[in-house]
């Protein structure tokens, strides 16, 4: 049974606060290094067999909302 992952961001135009957050405790913690955190999710799916344009429709009916969201699929 074949594994896709989906990882799911923020479109690069907006503003990730979560992202941000993250940046600013690990400026704290000491990691002077890290200039910029993007969060994203990622998703497995477990399927009967690969079909990407039935994972692209998972992914835009419901995975991810493409207004604001880009994805990308590893099968």
């Amino acid at each position: 049974m074949p594994t896709v992952r989906v990882y799911v961001t923020l479109k690069p135009s907006l503003l990730d606060s979560a992202g941000r957050t993250v940046s600013g405790a690990l400026q704290k913690l000491g990691f002077s290094e890290v200039e910029e955190v993007r969060i994203g999710k990622l998703i497995e799916l477990k399927v009967d067999s690969y079909d990407e344009v039935r994972v692209k429709e998972m992914c835009d009916k419901l995975l991810a909302n493409p207004v604001i969201e880009d994805y990308r699929i590893e099968p």
